[in-house]
């Protein structure tokens, strides 16, 4: 493989047919770097409308770390896989503290900071301060696959360090962020998983998988984790245009808001286990079925919700609990709530 004739062809190619995508108007690292973090198990499509109101609201590093968590939340609501925003937040005011509000360009130090991995560093790093750096992620990896023929999956972690190791030895000292971006570009316009658009690749000619005319092959399908189907029953309560919603807790979208439920183990009747979720709030309700049920699905779970109303409802005081409106929430509302929220509608996803 000619690397100097591959670099400038793609290079090339990147210059005329690059999508024109907010992060890349800047060099500013703490930009590049929220963006980053979006784009983990993201499409562009969905992180564009949220990267510019979040980076509005929190236009410097500085302002995010000074935006209290729930803040920080509610403009990450609906983006999902919330450890990244509370990632991010806590690096931010770890870096104010400890690093004057500047980000560190040093990768040893960037790379310690909460969420940021190997990937992200390499992004960052290089795209805003041009540290010769990968940045491998999965178009990154298929790109290189192909172009090697090789068998290599980053769920493995042999094939990581062998695509780790052969995206490092193509980075440039010069350009190594417009470098990496050339690469995330082909895989996820050209070189994507499925029906790849060979013809109008222009690295076609150095591509081993292309010439064995099995592109698909690489990299190796990888088994998916099986879905797990959850039944789930959820309470709307109103009061005067404003919906009551309950603060999540545990490792799942904890710190999260949504109404109140229960999930149903096995064919268990909804009221009963219901009323004894709300009886554990301190609410006492008058629940009625709606007939009404909304698909959700977070990571591997596929969740069916049944929607019940409460005619008359009492509701203590409590920090776990408020009234909001869902049209504007001041909380950072779950997908599932505002999908709930919406009356009369049977959603599916």
């Amino acid at each position: 493989m000619d690397v100097p004739a591959l670099r400038r062809r793609l290079l090339a190619w990147y210059g005329r047919h690059r999508r024109a995508l907010p992060w890349r108007d800047t060099r500013d690292p703490y930009r590049i770097w929220v963006s980053e973090v979006m784009l983990q198990q993201t499409q562009v499509v969905t992180v564009t409308p949220y990267y510019r109101a979040f980076v509005a609201r929190f236009p410097t590093l500085a302002a995010l770390a000074r935006a209290p968590r729930a803040d920080v939340l509610a403009a990450w609501a609906g983006l999902g896989y919330y450890r990244r925003a509370r990632h991010l937040h806590a690096a931010a005011r770890l870096v104010v503290r400890e690093h004057g509000g500047r980000v560190p360009d040093r990768p040893g130090t960037f790379g310690r900071l909460p969420g940021v991995g190997r990937y992200t560093a390499g992004a960052v790093l290089s795209i805003a301060f041009d540290h010769p750096l990968p940045a491998l992620d999965g178009n990154v990896a298929r790109v290189l696959a192909r172009l090697h023929a090789l068998p290599l999956s980053l769920r493995d972690p042999r094939g990581a360090r062998a695509l780790r190791a052969l995206a490092q030895a193509l980075v440039p000292a010069r350009r190594p962020g417009d470098w990496n971006q050339t690469l995330m570009e082909l895989g996820a316009t050209v070189c994507v998983p499925r029906a790849p658009r060979c013809p109008e690749c222009p690295v076609r000619r150095w591509c081993r998988a292309s010439a064995l005319g099995r592109p698909e092959a690489f990299p190796p399908a990888v088994a998916h984790r099986a879905p797990v189907r959850v039944r789930r029953a959820v309470a709307l309560i109103e009061r005067r245009g404003r919906l009551l919603v309950v603060k999540r807790q545990g490792p799942l979208l904890a710190g999260l808001w949504e109404p109140p439920g229960v999930e149903l183990e096995g064919g268990a009747p909804a009221g009963p286990a219901l009323h004894g979720a709300l009886a554990a709030l301190g609410v006492r309700a008058t629940l009625a079925p709606t007939g009404e049920s909304v698909r959700h699905a977070i990571t591997h779970r596929r969740i069916e919700v049944e929607v019940w109303r409460a005619a008359a409802a009492a509701v203590p005081r409590s920090a776990r609990l408020r009234w909001v409106d869902p049209a504007k929430p001041a909380f950072a509302l779950t997908a599932l709530a505002k999908k709930v929220a919406r009356p009369g509608v049977t959603v599916r996803r």
